[in-house]
């Protein structure tokens, strides 16, 4: 008996030495919070399959670059991280996906170690096309023609504790004459409200308190069904283990006085909207094929800030668009002043190769482009530092993160206020209500005082 005491159960000895036999994974994102959370879903793929995922700047067996096509910039990091992989483990098994991979197949074929290339319609097979020995030998690159995809492949993510992106749609039907992304994802597509909300669950179950309905066009969802985006949110506004919903990118017309009236009354929905507006004179809409005008997109933004004062509204912008000149771009400042916006997110405009504005006359020069993205970049922080210095003394819910900083922990309100306190992991993915009166030095976040 003493002597089988002494000897180690294989059981035990086969958990403490198992990590050290598991294949390595590595995760690459690029772009949107969309591929963040298609990322997230092939990665709890791979780890239901004994795989253990590390950064990417580690050792690995596989590594997947998901990629992006936005601008010229995203698709040169896309390249670099593959040939950072391939330093790393020339060894390794190097998979491309997504949109970049969808446009640009043979262009990336022709980067050395590329193993794997999937297009936006098979990149949620690729570990069964890793396991299939007789489909996937050395390489592999299946891209189909996107515009024959109708089926749409839910996902979310799962690495943050406190809060998920769920995917709800997919694709786009506008083709504005700037982007490429219609030929990258797709006609527009989503599942049904009963098989989203049972997706809510889920990460109910995984103690999320937190969900960012994202998509390439949200407000598009449920078209093919007979189903609608407001349709949805009611559904989900019931789901009650989920505390906190946020609405990503919506377009303004797509975003109506009864959703607006609906997240202002609703449990869960947040007081926090991002709404592109792409560009600030009503000429340069038309030549970019948007749906609406400045004066519709001036209705919803004063309509939320009417009836939910202390909402953040945040608006896509894009620089040096053909055609924008000196004229226009003062025109543009002029709008974006006269709105009650909250802050900017600013886009460098970029030729696409798919992209019908890549032909059009009057195209800017790119050291404009900078400058006038300089000056937006600047009127973003000044809006951003108006709009906390007016919500001095709100009350407000904050859901606060893991992530550690020199001593501080940092959460979100439910209008988007980043606030701060001494770090404590009791606080840790639970929400509190607080005064918030204290602007940092830098009036870039609020201080609670423990």
């Amino acid at each position: 008996m003493a002597i089988q005491n002494k000897i180690p159960n294989f059981d035990t000895r086969n958990k403490l030495d198992y990590s050290i036999f598991m294949k390595k994974v590595a995760f690459h994102t690029f772009g949107c919070k969309l591929n963040f959370a298609e990322s997230s879903s092939l990665a709890g793929i791979f780890i239901q399959n004994d795989y253990q995922q590390v950064s990417f700047k580690e050792f690995a067996d596989v590594y997947v670059v998901n990629t992006c096509t936005v601008t010229q910039v995203a698709e040169k990091k896309c390249r670099n991280a593959i040939r950072q992989a391939n330093k790393i483990n020339p060894e390794a098994t190097i998979a491309v996906i997504g949109c970049f991979a969808q446009l640009q197949p043979k262009e990336i074929s022709e980067i050395e170690g590329v193993d794997i290339i999937l297009g936006n319609a098979d990149k949620h097979k690729l570990f069964d096309y890793l396991n299939n020995k007789e489909r996937f030998s050395e390489h592999w690159k299946e891209v189909k023609n996107i515009d024959d995809v109708k089926e749409f492949v839910p996902s979310y993510s799962t690495g943050d504790r406190t809060r998920s992106f769920l995917k709800i749609q997919d694709g786009c039907d506008y083709f504005c004459t700037y982007c490429a992304i219609p030929y990258a994802r797709g006609r527009s597509r989503s599942d049904t409200v009963a098989t989203t909300v049972e997706k809510a669950y889920e990460l109910a179950k995984e103690g999320k308190k937190e969900v960012v309905l994202t998509g390439v066009n949200i407000g598009d969802f449920g078209k093919h069904q007979n189903e609608t985006f407001f349709a949805l949110i009611k559904e989900l506004d019931k789901v009650e283990q989920i505390e906190r919903y946020r609405i990503s990118s919506i377009e303004p017309n797509l975003i109506t006085e009864e959703i607006v009236d609906f997240v202002k009354s609703s449990r869960s929905f947040l007081p926090h909207f991002h709404i592109p507006l792409q560009a600030g004179t009503n000429y340069l809409l038309e030549r970019m094929q948007r749906k609406y005008n400045r004066e519709l997109f001036a209705e919803r933004v004063n309509y939320i800030h009417k009836i939910m004062p202390h909402a953040f509204i945040a608006a896509d912008i894009i620089v040096g668009f053909p055609g924008e000149d000196e004229k226009e771009f003062a025109s543009t400042i002029e709008f974006i002043e006269s709105l009650p916006l909250s802050a900017l997110h600013v886009f460098t405009y970029s030729e696409r190769p798919n992209a019908k504005s890549i032909n059009f006359d009057g195209k800017i020069p790119v050291n404009i482009r900078k400058k006038h993205s300089l000056i937006l970049q600047n009127i973003s922080n000044t809006k951003k530092k108006e709009f906390y210095k007016r919500n001095i003394g709100y009350i407000g819910k904050i859901l606060w993160e893991s992530d550690k900083h020199d001593d501080m922990m940092f959460g979100f309100s439910d209008n988007y206020l980043r606030v701060g306190r001494k770090y404590d992991k009791r606080y840790i993915n639970t929400i509190t209500q607080e005064k918030l009166n204290n602007l940092s030095k830098d009036e870039e976040y609020f201080v609670i005082e423990n």
